[in-house]
């Protein structure tokens, strides 16, 4: 036999085990995993996933994590390094799907109606006089942020409040309850917050028995406000796989391993459209947004007939109804209508209602492109001779609003021990050159709401993965990633003498500067 006549009978030989090893997929990888299958069994073509990969890649749009169930298995999933399968993920607004469920077990067993008026539930937190627009607000408008308040208070409330409940009662309902929309994180609080009245518990703790323990979910935690109420409307944090399993929950209508977690009815009502996000706007607008297709009870309606969980920077829990399919994406994103855009134009053509042929090429492909996903660390390089001046050095900064009071270095073969000093405590870090190294500390990393009070309350140290990497001879950018979050923080320091110069980068102020901060050693 010839040369090639041998490459090409082990190249089918390695097809065929190939296709043997997809089939076995479809079995469970272990107890109270999601099934696994190969997009083609499912009706699914390697080409659209691999599209929309190389499409995220070459976009603004940084992907943490990404699952694609059809049928009710999983056909793709990849985490770019340093995040990964272990790790929970802050949702932010993708919380308030999870309230909203809460509301539904709560509706279920008889504790709470969704005619039920708001106040009904705290007459100790009752302002003096009751407005008749307060009076008339129900738990329905809480779940279609309809409750009346303009301008949202969420910000207002939670930089300047301990008693969160009191204060949302306290404000002026400006509309007829229920009659307009506006995106309020402090209603689904309220829900929360009721929730907690009713049945005694958490949030957290009354959906553990009922949601995520049947959903084999674990590890989870949520904030919590001053009074220990958990935040609601955003806070809680879980796994990649967790978002998915609840995804197919609801595409399953309350359905899971042949036992009815919620009702179907349930279902139907929390994810059908309730209230238009803005009367009269143009078709032509309508068509191009996923944020104008109705609000259902902390549901977003999405075009193509979908529905969604939704937090901020791009943490989407996708249902597809009408192509059985379901999407779960973290990450952080400037656009979120553009990277929703990317599942529309690449995976959304991909689902055909037949199985298709394996494709074992392109299946490959795809399979590479998933696992070796990762977000660069940098180019390693030799460490300058300024390495050796700076380190041991500590560099004090004056007052500024990053609170960042000093910083030092350490370095040792191809690691940069880096000690950052917020307000009086001194937190420790080290940076591999060009590569990531994992830790974790007590330091609160960037956040939307960082200045409310109770913030990270009922949330365990942060995660970090750090990289470090010279720009010259005299410059050295830090890049610190909170890996249970969307966002990183990036130090860019060059040295000067005994000077320093830090340009300090929050990853989610896309457009702004640096903030600039000038110190000098104080110690040799």
């Amino acid at each position: 036999m010839s040369y090639k006549g041998i490459i090409s009978k082990f190249a089918i030989f390695l097809s065929l085990l190939l296709l043997c090893y997809c089939r076995n997929e479809t079995t469970p990888r272990a107890a109270g995993s999601l099934q696994r299958s190969t997009p083609e069994a499912e009706g699914v073509t390697s080409e659209s996933i691999i599209g929309f990969i190389k499409a995220v890649e070459a976009s603004p749009h940084e992907l943490h994590s990404f699952m694609f169930l059809r049928h009710g298995k999983v056909i793709a999933e990849g985490w770019w390094d340093p995040y990964e399968p272990g790790l929970k993920h802050t949702l932010y607004s993708a919380s308030k799907s999870f309230t909203s469920t809460a509301v539904g077990f709560a509706v279920t067993e008889n504790l709470v109606k969704v005619s039920d008026k708001v106040i009904t539930f705290f007459p100790e937190f009752l302002p003096d006089k009751v407005s008749p627009f307060l009076a008339d607000m129900e738990v329905r408008d809480l779940l279609t942020m309809s409750a009346g308040q303009t301008p949202d208070p969420t910000r207002i409330l939670t930089m300047n409040e301990t008693n969160w409940v009191k204060g949302f009662l306290a404000l002026p309902v400006k509309d007829d309850p229920g009659t307009k929309f506006l995106y309020n994180s402090m209603a689904t609080y309220m829900l929360s917050a009721i929730v907690q009245k009713v049945t005694g518990e958490k949030l957290i703790d009354y959906l553990t028995p009922r949601l995520f323990e049947p959903l084999g979910i674990s590890g989870m935690d949520w904030e919590t406000d001053p009074e220990g109420i958990n935040t609601g409307g955003w806070g809680l944090r879980l796994k990649t796989e967790d978002m998915a399993r609840f995804g197919q929950l609801y595409l399953n209508r309350g359905m899971w391993n042949g036992r009815q977690i919620l009702p179907a009815a349930w279902i139907n009502e929390a994810t059908g459209f309730k209230i238009d996000q803005m009367p009269g706007a143009v078709q032509a607008v309508r068509d191009s947004s996923d944020w104008l297709q109705g609000y259902c009870y902390q549901f977003w309606r999405c075009r193509h007939n979908a529905y969604r969980g939704d937090g901020a920077y791009g943490q989407y829990i996708i249902v597809m109804p009408e192509r059985d399919a379901v999407i779960a994406i973290t990450s952080e994103t400037p656009d979120m209508q553009k990277e929703l855009n990317l599942v529309w134009k690449f995976l959304l053509p991909g689902m055909k209602e037949q199985k298709l042929p394996e494709n074992p090429a392109s299946y490959t492909e795809l399979k590479g492109m998933l696992s070796d996903l990762e977000l660069s660390p940098g180019t390693e390089k030799p460490d300058p001779q300024v390495a050796a001046m700076v380190s041991g050095r500590k560099y004090s900064f004056a007052h500024n609003d990053r609170n960042l009071g000093a910083i030092s270095f350490k370095f040792a073969g191809d690691v940069c021990n880096v000690i950052l000093t917020a307000g009086e405590t001194d937190y420790f870090f080290s940076f591999g050159n060009g590569k990531w190294i994992k830790g974790e500390t007590e330091k609160k990393g960037p956040n939307l709401l960082e200045n409310a009070r109770g913030h990270f309350a009922g949330l365990g140290p942060a995660k970090t993965a750090c990289s470090y990497n010279w720009q010259d001879e005299n410059t050295i950018t830090l890049i610190l990633r909170y890996i249970e979050s969307p966002h990183s923080e990036t130090y860019t320091c060059r040295f000067e003498g005994d000077s320093i110069e830090v340009a300090l980068k929050i990853s989610f102020a896309f457009e702004s500067e640096p903030v600039i901060l000038r110190g000098n050693a104080v110690n040799n």
